[in-house]
Order: structure tokens, then C-alpha cells, then sequence
């Protein structure tokens, strides 16, 4: 019996931008679980870096087609180091890996909109940091999350070790990546890896619901309240203390600030412009 190739995606990536400025991004390579090639990478990368710069967007929705959110790099695909050792040089992976899987996941963390996943179905590897690394995340029941480099005989990438620490504590994340066992959605949602776990059929309503209360939401006071929540981590509590005190200062200045504290005074409902 021959083993057959899925046929190439012609659209990996779909792109639609709302009129209210919710930059929908979906990976749309269903018959391989959506294992990100290094092409479907940049493209989420360079979308990243287009909300951010685009002042009529205004929030972000990470989430994918078929039954699997991402199963992590698709080793078939180019951009991944060679594996014969023979025909690679010293720097070779490590390489690789920043401009790479580092690099996406970056993208995320410093987008200047807020960025919600709805995971879909199976998030393995790099395609469960890829979820993680969103400032909210959304699953449906089906969904899984699993740590499935111990199963490989590799070490976790993509800003693994970087993210889960910081969300559930080194002890659960331990767990997690020296067993590789699948996460369900609703265990995932108790340790706090999962802002909402919904129905199949309810999670791109949802998504959408939540993305549309992003969207007119204040935009600039997000990106600076992003900011200070990642930054804070790292901070020791002057530093962090330092950095609240400048991100007020700068945000007191925008208008929607400014509508705010009218809305407030005049007692109705504030009309936030992104501005």
C-alpha cells in the first residue's frame, strides 16, 4: 500500500478583516491537523505585524479550520534544519529556531492589539504555544493541549518553557512536558491555561462575540494594559510600579481617554474610537 500526499492547500492561510477592525486570521490546512509550514508562518507573522501598524484594526482572532487547531511545525515543509547531522553546521537549529518558531511566537506576545485564539481541536507543540502565547483564549469542548516533544526525544520550543511557567507554575508545567500527555479543554480551563471552554458549534459565535467587544473597546488603553500585564512578570515591583505611572501619564492623552472620563461625567455610555 503506497502512502499518499496531501494534496497542497492552495489558501493555507485565510484573512478576513471586519468592518468593525477584528483582523480574523485561520490557518486552513485541515487535512494535515494544521501543522504550520515555515510559508504559514511569516504570513501569520507578517499579519501580526500589520494589526499592529493598521490603526483601524482593532483586535485579533487566531483560530484554524477542520479538527485541529495546529499539531505543531510540519517537519515536511522547508525552514526546518536539516536532521542529518552530517549537513548542518554549529548554529544551525538554534538558528533556525529564533527566526522561527521564537519569531512567531514573539509576534503575538508584541502585537499591539489584543489577540484571542479559539482553539478548535488539538494544539500540540508549537501549535499549543501558539494558543498560549494569546492574551485570551477561547476552547472548544474537543479541544486538547498536549506537550508532545518528550514523546519525540526533543526539548520544548517555540517559548514553551517561557510561557507555561508564568501561566500554571513550574511544578504543572513539569508535568506536562515530561509526560506529553493530552490536556483536555476543560482541565486545561481549571488550571488556568483557558480563559473559556464552549460547545464545538458555539466556539467561532463566541470568538466572535468576545473579539467584538475588543474592537470597541478602547485600543490604545489595551495595548499598554497588555504591555504592563507581560512586562510585570519580569519586573521587579519599582520597575513595575515605573512603568504603570508612564503608561497612564501616555494613555491620559488619547481621546479615547479623554471620552471616557466624559462619558463618566455626563453619565452615558463611552464610544471608544481607537484613538
Amino acid at each position: 500500500m503506497t502512502t499518499q500526499t496531501p494534496t497542497p492547500n492552495p489558501t493555507p492561510i485565510l484573512h478576513t478583516l471586519t468592518p468593525n477592525g477584528v483582523s480574523w486570521i485561520t490557518l486552513n490546512r485541515p487535512e494535515v491537523l494544521n501543522a504550520i509550514t515555515a510559508e504559514q508562518r511569516d504570513h501569520v507573522i507578517n499579519l501580526l505585524d500589520e494589526a499592529t501598524t493598521t490603526p483601524t484594526t482593532r483586535a485579533v482572532v487566531l483560530t484554524a479550520t477542520g479538527k485541529g487547531f495546529c499539531t505543531g511545525a510540519d517537519l515536511r515543509g522547508t525552514g526546518t534544519p536539516p536532521q542529518d547531522t552530517a549537513d548542518r553546521t554549529a548554529g544551525d537549529i538554534s538558528r533556525t529556531l529564533r527566526q522561527g518558531a521564537q519569531r512567531l511566537i514573539t509576534a503575538i506576545l508584541d502585537c499591539e492589539k489584543p489577540v484571542l485564539a479559539a482553539v478548535n481541536g488539538t494544539a500540540a507543540g508549537l501549535g499549543a504555544h501558539l494558543a498560549l502565547a494569546c492574551d485570551l483564549v477561547l476552547a472548544a469542548e474537543s479541544a486538547r493541549f498536549i506537550e508532545i516533544f518528550v514523546r519525540r526525544g526533543l526539548v520544548p520550543d517555540g517559548a514553551g518553557a517561557y510561557l507555561l511557567p508564568r501561566l500554571i507554575g513550574p511544578q504543572r508545567t513539569k508535568e506536562l512536558m515530561f509526560f506529553g500527555d493530552a490536556l483536555p479543554a476543560a482541565e486545561a480551563e481549571r488550571l488556568g491555561l483557558v480563559n473559556r471552554v464552549v460547545p464545538d458549534a458555539d466556539l467561532e459565535k463566541t470568538a466572535q462575540s468576545w473579539a467584538d467587544r475588543l474592537a470597541t473597546s478602547p485600543t490604545q488603553a489595551l495595548a499598554l494594559t497588555k504591555q504592563l500585564v507581560n512586562a510585570s512578570l519580569d519586573s521587579d515591583r519599582a520597575t513595575a510600579l515605573a512603568a504603570e505611572a508612564a503608561a497612564v501619564e501616555i494613555n491620559m492623552a488619547s481621546a479615547d481617554a479623554k471620552e471616557g472620563v466624559a462619558a463618566f461625567v455626563e453619565r452615558r455610555g463611552a464610544v471608544f474610537r481607537g484613538r
